[in-house]
């Protein structure tokens, strides 16, 4: 197997066999690797194009214009834009600058009405009117995506194809980013240091400089940087349910010295109000998982509902924010 193996979704539509070679494919990546670029996914290149065009024209406007959607005016939805250095990765201010999005929800949808953090509105730059199309268009186009990678997951793991959409993703919590990674970055920085995602599934559509890196055991291996390519990778409560049997890789990325670099990751996770409990896989390991766990922590002994979980990680990116709400 390829250090990042190449999985074709199209077979999903196919024969029995070409469904159970898929299935088998993806179990062997999830087990050995933690990730794995999808092609056959049905999602148009000038999707993306026009998306990557919007971007790299927002990211371009000077600080006071991209201020007006500040993250510090989306309130309790935590949507917006965030400055070079906003985000905290490991401690460490992050390379990169950014744009926050989710789930696009009234004033009057009951969780807005009732505070939760996360839930709301998404902010849009006047200027740049366009954006706010590209943008819901294609969560929506990843959201339809996501539900397709899990039935494969589900069928990998000797589960229905369904199983994930009837426990835990019917209502799924859906979060996307678009990052800018200047170039030349300060030397011994990262764009983003080393972490392990939160939820589900993560995929990842990017351009094609490159700087993604996965820790394989005691190696950092690059991701090719193919933008017809999309990433996808395992996140903590996927490894909490397999009980390790697939576990959420470490990664980090570097910046590239003489380009930027823009990625659009798209998280697929729980509902916000599930509760993500172990799946009993025979000959599974031992409940305390720290030792093994690139921060130390215990994804065994996890109590509460995801939005917990994601409430308190994302509260370590932005402590500021945080603290104001």
């Amino acid at each position: 197997m390829p250090a990042i193996p190449v999985v074709d979704l199209s077979l999903l539509d196919g024969t029995t066999a070409d469904r159970e070679r898929l299935a088998r494919t993806v179990d062997r990546a999830c087990r050995e690797v933690g990730f794995f670029c999808l092609t056959g996914h049905g999602i148009e290149p000038v999707r993306l194009a026009v998306l990557d065009a919007l971007a790299r024209r927002f990211f371009a406007l000077p600080d006071e214009d991209k201020a007006e959607i500040a993250m510090t005016r989306g309130g309790r939805a935590w949507r917006g834009w965030f400055p070079l250095g906003g985000e905290i990765t490991s401690g460490r201010p992050d390379q990169k600058s950014g744009l926050y999005f989710g789930a696009e929800l009234s004033a009057d949808h009951p969780r807005v009405r009732a505070g939760v953090p996360l839930h709301g509105q998404n902010l849009f730059p006047s200027v740049l009117p366009e954006l706010r199309e590209a943008v819901l268009g294609w969560m929506a186009a990843m959201t339809a995506l996501g539900h397709r990678v899990m039935r494969v997951i589900a069928s990998a793991l000797g589960l229905p194809e369904t199983w994930f959409e009837r426990r835990l993703t019917a209502d799924p919590t859906v979060l996307f980013r678009i990052f800018h990674y200047p170039a030349g970055a300060p030397a011994g920085t990262w764009g983003v240091g080393e972490h392990t995602d939160y939820g589900l599934l993560t995929i990842l559509a990017q351009d094609d400089r490159g700087g993604l890196q996965v820790r394989s055991r005691d190696e950092w291996i690059d991701v090719p940087p193919d933008p017809e390519l999309f990433v996808c990778n395992l996140g903590d409560m996927l490894d909490r349910m397999t009980l390790g049997r697939y576990r959420s890789t470490p990664h980090r990325v570097r910046n590239t010295a003489d380009r930027d670099r823009l990625s659009f990751p798209f998280f697929f996770d729980p509902g916000w109000d599930a509760t993500v409990d172990p799946i009993p896989f025979p000959g599974a390991p031992p409940d305390d998982d720290a030792d093994r766990r690139w921060d130390g922590t215990s994804l065994r002994s996890l109590t509460g509902t995801y939005g917990d979980y994601l409430l308190g990680k994302v509260s370590k990116v932005f402590p500021d924010l945080a603290a104001e709400i």
